[in-house]
Parts: C-alpha cells; structure tokens; sequence
C-alpha cells in the first residue's frame, strides 16, 4: 500500500503566489496591441519567460498534489495531469486546460519551427482567464482536502 504524506499545503500556497506574481508581471507589461508587443524584443522574450515559469509552477503544484496523494510514479509529466483527472482532484476541463498551456510551454521552450509571434500574443492575452481559473480549481481543491481532513475522512 502507498504511504499517504501529509498535504504540503504551503508549498502549493507558495508556487501559487509565486504564479500570481509572474502573472501581475505579464498583465502590467503585455502591451494592448500586437503592434507593440512585436516591436520590443525584450518585452517579448520577457513575456515569453514569464508565461514558460507560470506554466512550470502549475505543472508543479500538480506534481506535488500528485505525490503527496499517492498517486502513484508518473511514467511522464503527462500521467500526472492523467492520475489528478482519473481520480477528480482536479475537473477535467482545467486537466485539459492545463494539457493545452504545457503545449504552449513547449513552443516557447524548444521554438519548434519558428514561433508565430502574434498567434502567442493572441495565446498569452486570452490565457490570462484560463490561469486564473486553474488557480481557482486548485484553491478549490485545497478548500476540499481541508474539510476532509478536519473531518477525519
């Protein structure tokens, strides 16, 4: 039988912070139009970082919520998004959600082809509502575990 550790809360609660404060970065220095955004290289590629850790610490706190459950020893990144969705800790649209942004994270990371600046731009705009409902999600979740475990179950 897997051994349960206890919840590591605090760690979660800090990657999430962290995240929020990448996120202040990337929405108070995202320029309104592509126009500008395409013009400064340094914004860009600043952007461009912010947004590559931001998914990094999601993939995290699923990857400590996953080890902490016992869920079991991920194959590949991808079995831990697989085990928090089999086992509903986390709704399978913000599995899948999360599973389209790790694509994104991807692009950026290893520039496969040449990346299309404006699609990115267009990507990162309307991503900022998918973080923010992920990070609702995991909160959520949190709420659910302390109550279950305040209860004893």
């Amino acid at each position: 039988m897997i051994s349960k550790r206890e919840l590591r809360i605090g760690l979660i609660r800090s990657k999430i912070e962290q995240i929020y404060n990448s996120l202040a970065f990337i929405e108070e220095n995202l320029p309104a139009e592509f126009g500008e955004f395409n013009k400064s290289k340094v914004i860009r590629n600043a952007i461009y970082k912010e947004t590559e850790f931001v998914v990094e610490l999601f993939l995290d706190v699923c990857a400590v919520i996953n080890s902490d459950l016992g869920l079991g020893i991920p194959e590949a990144e991808e079995n831990i998004l697989d085990n928090l969705e089999s086992k509903q800790i986390l709704d399978k649209n913000i599995i899948e959600i999360i599973k389209q942004i790790k694509k994104f994270r991807n692009i950026l990371v290893h520039k496969y082809g040449k990346i299309n600046d404006e699609t990115a731009f267009d990507d990162i705009k309307e991503g900022l509502k998918d973080f923010e409902l992920i990070i609702k999600e995991i909160e959520k979740f949190l709420e659910k575990h302390k109550i279950k475990k305040n209860s004893g179950n």
